[in-house]
Formats: C-alpha cells, structure tokens, sequence
C-alpha cells in the first residue's frame, strides 16, 4: 500500500488501522490523532542498531515509534517479532523528498534517530556515488525536521570520520578529521548539516560516532558475524591483508545503552560522543579467538588487501561514552559467547 511514494505495510500492527488507513493523502495530515505519547521516527530502523534501537523505544508504552527504511540491506522482520502496537514500519527511502514528508507530516515525530545510510566496506566502495545519495537523505530530515518542530535530531556518524588515525586514542574534540573515501565525506557532512542547522534555524542534534558494534542481529557481511558463521560451518576465514589492522568491538547492548541515556536524559546536546570499546584487537586476532571459542577447524585465508577503507588502526576514547554508561562495557570474548550460545540453542 502506498502513500504518496511510501509504502506502509497494513499488516504490521498490533493496535488496528492507522488513522489515515484508505484515506487520502492530504486528509491524513489532518487525521492523525495525538496524544501525550513521544512520537520518534527512526530512519534505517530495518539495520541491525537501528532496528534493537526502535525495539526498546518502542517497550516503553508512552512512546509512539515509526521506522522508515529502504530496505537496501535492512530487514523488516528485524522490528515485526514481536508485533507491539506502538512500532509501525513503512518501506521509504529518505534520499526521495515524495517518499519521506509524506510520513513527517502525517506522524509529526518529535524526535528523529537517523541512522539510515548505505553500509558495509565493500558495498560503500564499489558503490561511492550511491553513498554520496545519502547527502540527499540527511537534508530531507533536517529540513523537514526544524519546519515541522522536531525537537532534536540524533544521528549515527561513523568512526570513519577519523580516517587514518592521526592520534590514539580517537578524541571527540581535539582528533582532527581526515575524511577521504566517500563513506566518511557523507557522515562529516551529516556532522556539519547538523552544526550549521542548530546555528541558523535552533534545531537541536546529538551526534553519536559510532565503533565497529556487533551483536546476533548483525548482517552477515559484517566482520564478526561473517567470521563466527565461517567458523561454525567449518569453512575458510578470509582476512584482507595480513589481518594485523586493529579495531575494536562493542556489543550491541553497551551501544544502545550509552545512546539511550543520551537520549532520555537529555545529555550530549548539541555535541559528539564516541561510541564504542577501547580494547583493541587485530583482525588475524579477531578470526583465531573465534575458531577458539567454536572450536572450529576453519583455516585463515589472507586476501589482498582492500585498495581504500580499510584503515591501519582504529579506537576511540570512550571516556565520555563510559559516563553515559555508568558502567562497565561487555568483553568481547563474552559478547561472543554470548551470539554463539543463542545460534547453539
């Protein structure tokens, strides 16, 4: 079913039919009944943060959430399990003004989480011009945020930002950004669109950089997740290079608390925070610790290395993150233990 380019799927609600159902466009502006609940739109809410974001906004009953996304690598059954009456999701791509203001101005969201972009090393550089269409994306939502009274805007930047790490470790303020591939020049722009909307129009943002995160949810051409499948069907481990690049992992849960604190406490206004784990690992590391905790047989492959994006070395100062956290992160051994237990059972 569509609505003036977006499509809502009639059958993902628990509460029966929207206001607007089988009404018309310009009607359903005007039909959408309010209520004291927080209305929060979520963009890229079929992604594998986005989508357990959207699940735990939407666990609090005072809370109203839609979640947009294209579908381009998101999932819609992410959010359906379990159906809650409070969680609608509509098939839109935000890059297409038609597709987006039509569910800005029949929801009227208070608050917007966009997380909505393309994703993945390779997919991002085989494929820089559609990336660089997320520019669209981002200026759709902040216009259409600060003209209908969106009260903050928070937005998933990336690590990527940093480029080749200049310092160690990665400072929100004083780390100079190095953007090159076009991945990281579109989240440093969605930064400055951020910066230069709450500067002229008082449109209020947080800005949360986020780490490599992983957890069961994880599309499967992701590092972790692609690895633990690898080891626990017995087949090859691919690397590229010589596996010594450096990163860190943090656990899903650890990403959504520190981001869910900012959020409801109303913290990191109008500024960044890092968001991920301090403890870094190589990816050669990274690939033996999981043929140790699956007691796999896979054998480690060494790829040539990617031409661009494939950074040296990555970790960030966490010291902000931790005070949001007000608590210690997940290992990542545990973190780990944790997905295989669940794919066991």
């Amino acid at each position: 079913m569509l609505y003036n380019g977006a499509e809502y799927d009639p059958g993902f609600r628990a509460g029966g039919p929207l206001p607007y159902e089988g009404r018309s466009h310009l009607l359903c502006i005007f039909t959408v009944i309010y209520t004291s609940m927080a209305r929060i739109l979520v963009t890229g809410g079929a992604g594998f943060i986005a989508s357990d974001l959207a699940l735990k906004l939407a666990s609090d009953p005072a809370n109203e959430v839609v979640v947009v996304d294209n579908l381009l690598t998101g999932d819609a059954v992410k959010v359906k399990s379990p159906p809650m009456a409070n969680l609608h999701f509509i098939k839109c791509d935000v890059n297409r003004f038609e597709d987006i203001s039509s569910v800005f101005f029949a929801y009227r969201p208070e608050f917007v989480f966009h997380y909505a972009a393309v994703v993945g090393v390779k997919r991002t550089t085989d494929n820089p011009v559609m990336v660089l269409r997320d520019i669209d994306g981002i200026r759709n939502v902040l216009d259409l945020s600060k003209n209908t009274g969106v009260k903050r805007v928070l937005f998933s930047s990336s690590s990527e930002v940093y480029g080749e790490p200049v310092e160690i470790p990665q400072n929100e303020l004083t780390t100079p950004l190095n953007s090159k591939v076009p991945y990281a020049i579109v989240k440093n722009i969605g930064e400055a669109f951020l910066r230069s909307y709450h500067r002229e129009y008082g449109l209020e943002y947080t800005i949360f950089r986020f780490f490599n995160t992983y957890g069961p949810k994880q599309s499967r051409d992701f590092v972790v997740s692609k690895f633990l499948r690898a080891a626990m069907a017995g087949e090859d481990i691919t690397l590229y290079g010589d596996g010594s690049q450096t990163r860190t992992f943090c656990y899903i849960d650890d990403n959504l608390d520190a981001c869910l604190t900012a959020f409801h406490e109303g913290r990191v206004i109008n500024d960044v925070v890092n968001i991920g784990s301090d403890k870094e690992i190589s990816i050669k590391a990274l690939a033996e610790l999981i043929i140790e905790l699956t007691n796999s047989r896979s054998r480690i492959v060494h790829l040539p290395p990617l031409e661009e994006g494939d950074m040296t070395r990555r970790m960030p100062d966490v010291t902000r993150m931790n005070q949001l956290l007000g608590r210690e992160p997940l290992p990542l051994r545990e973190g780990l233990l944790r997905i295989i237990a669940g794919v066991q059972r």
